[in-house]
């Protein structure tokens, strides 16, 4: 699903995705702003009553009243602006994560794991509060505007005192809603860059420890602490200096109204009482602290969601709505050219791979053939050119006929905490568990499996296993399904020289009706199949077999010099 242009000013509705949630809240808060505008006018009606020796109990007994609703709406508030809180937040974490997994790799690519980790967890709390805030701000702006108008109810002049002084709060509070954004987004992005750094030196901690770098890792995951110290203090200062200018200007006004207030009692204009209401008022019409909470909140929820924006506004691949004929996977290239980082990492690369074959690619570090090996099953798709199963542009197939119709294998498989025969298993339709057992045999995976207390039913996190074993379940995953094509990206990088021979062999000698596209790094692999494509500076420098190519030189150099993973 593409996020609509919209999505770049609001991740979501001004109601948020639970509605009638927000509309209770908004609902509640403005019930108690009401009941507090209320409670001043009660209070000043039972003291005029009681110095007038008149009967009060009524209105004292609504003053109780007024101070227990007060309370009750105080605690449905409470509870429906914390789990307005946590729906939304829950709501904006699923959201965003269906949406990386869609874009997929890309996604990676572009923000870096820690980076979006940071994101959904951190920001994504942060943003899940504005609802909430939203909801809140019209009880916020009604207590000022209600206290201004009882005040004009009260006396004109008490309401023309307080008028005064509200263009100043106003341009106030408008200057710290900006700058607290502006502060809030940059602390974000520091966050965002020592959690990406921090997840790297986590995935290379053995390399650390080896290297004895830890301490100048430490001082490479912190290096933007300055920059987050920075921002956070100016956010404290932007916040400060609102409340102390707004506290400046607001006892000012108050002052001013309750002096006004005197002297219209000294006229009998007023009555004690509603002096004693007008200082309330006064003090409810420059509340400006709950004005500048609410909009503080507010700014760093909506710098918080632009963030997210930024995920969501990466789109995800589009698919097509063909199905493959039936056909024996030719996988074709043409005229085929990604950049990335500003460089051609492939360029013009023309290449056919004919149905049922087993195909090896190899070349040098950076030659592009793990990127070749991603556009054959759509992991990532080319800048120019188009890439070809059975006659028929990826790009066009739908989704479920393209992950039906290829399989992938990599050098770090990833195990996402099933048991191991739902891993070997996973793909649109689990494989059965014959199925299963079947492709842990081809892999070479099932003795060690069958080793541990459980068998495969024992779940990944309790199975430990090597880089090599680990590959073999990768690869049974890969054989477990009925795919026409199968690519195997450095799957077999991690494997003893004797298994990696017997499972090649087995690729080679039983992979009757799939095509099989091995990234290579070691002669004996790219000389057990069927035709080599040697990649060189991302083009295709030479397609053969294994045994002409190695007669040139250079060819030779790829295996020679240990570079050809």
């Amino acid at each position: 699903m593409t996020t609509p242009p919209a999505a770049r000013t609001a991740v979501f509705g001004p109601l948020g995705p639970a509605p009638a949630r927000w509309v209770a809240l908004c609902l509640v808060s403005t019930a108690a702003t009401g009941a507090g505008l209320l409670l001043p006018a009660a209070l000043g009606r039972a003291l005029d009553l009681l110095l007038a020796g008149a009967p009060a109990t009524r209105w004292v007994g609504y003053c109780a009243g007024l101070v227990l609703l007060l309370a009750l709406l105080d605690a449905a508030e409470t509870v429906l602006g914390g789990t307005l809180d946590a729906r939304t937040t829950s709501w904006l974490r699923r959201r965003l994560t269906g949406h990386v997994l869609a874009v997929g790799p890309r996604a990676g690519d572009r923000f870096g794991p820690g980076d979006l980790v940071a994101r959904l967890v951190g920001n994504a709390a942060q943003a899940g509060t504005a609802p909430t805030a939203r909801a809140a701000l019209p009880a916020a702006l009604a207590g000022p505007l209600g206290g201004l108008i009882a005040l004009a109810l009260i006396d004109p002049w008490l309401a023309a005192v307080l008028l005064a002084g509200a263009p100043v709060l106003a341009l106030l509070l408008r200057a710290f809603a900006r700058d607290t954004r502006e502060c809030a987004a940059r602390y974000q992005r520091a966050q965002g860059r020592i959690a990406a750094a921090l997840t790297e030196a986590v995935d290379g901690h053995r390399t650390i420890q080896a290297a004895g770098t830890a301490e100048r890792e430490t001082a490479r995951i912190l290096r933007p602490l300055p920059e987050l110290s920075r921002a956070g203090h100016l956010m404290w200062r932007v916040q400060g200096r609102a409340a102390g200018q707004s506290v400046a200007v607001a006892p000012l006004l108050q002052l001013g109204v309750v002096a006004v207030a005197g002297l219209l009692l000294a006229r009998h204009r007023v009555t004690v009482g509603e002096v004693l209401a007008a200082s309330r008022y006064a003090l409810l019409a420059t509340g400006v602290g709950v004005l500048v909470g609410q909009l503080s909140g507010l700014a760093r929820a909506r710098a918080a969601a632009g963030r997210l924006t930024e995920v969501l506004d990466e789109p995800p691949p589009r698919y097509g709505d063909r199905q493959l004929p039936s056909g024996s996977g030719t996988l074709e290239f043409r005229g085929v050219s990604v950049r990335r980082g500003g460089r051609a990492v492939l360029e013009g690369v023309d290449l056919v791979v004919p149905g049922g074959t087993t195909f090896a690619v190899v070349g040098r570090s950076g030659a592009g053939k793990s990127l070749l090996a991603a556009l054959a099953g759509r992991l990532a798709d080319p800048d120019a050119g188009a890439v070809l199963l059975d006659g028929v542009p990826l790009r066009e197939l739908t989704h479920d006929a393209l992950r039906g119709a290829v399989r992938h294998a990599f050098d770090r498989p990833a195990l996402l905490g099933g048991t191991l025969e739902e891993e070997i298993g996973l793909g649109p339709t689990p494989a059965s568990p014959v199925r299963v057992r079947e492709a842990a045999r081809a892999a070479h995976a099932d003795d060690f499996v069958n080793r541990l207390p459980g068998g495969y039913a024992t779940r990944c996190a309790d199975a430990p296993h090597s880089g090599g074993e680990a590959q073999r379940l990768g690869l049974a995953r890969a054989f477990a399904h009925d795919a026409r094509l199968l690519v195997l990206d450095d799957a077999l990088s991690s494997l003893d020289t004797v298994t990696e021979a017997q499972i090649t062999a087995s690729l080679v000698g039983s992979g009757a009706g799939r095509t099989r596209l091995l990234v290579a790094h070691r002669a004996a692999t790219a000389a057990r199949a069927d035709a080599v494509a040697w990649l060189d500076g991302g083009r295709v420098r030479a397609v053969g077999p294994h045994e002409k190519l190695w007669r040139l030189p250079a060819y030779r150099a790829v295996f020679a010099d240990g570079e050809a993973e």
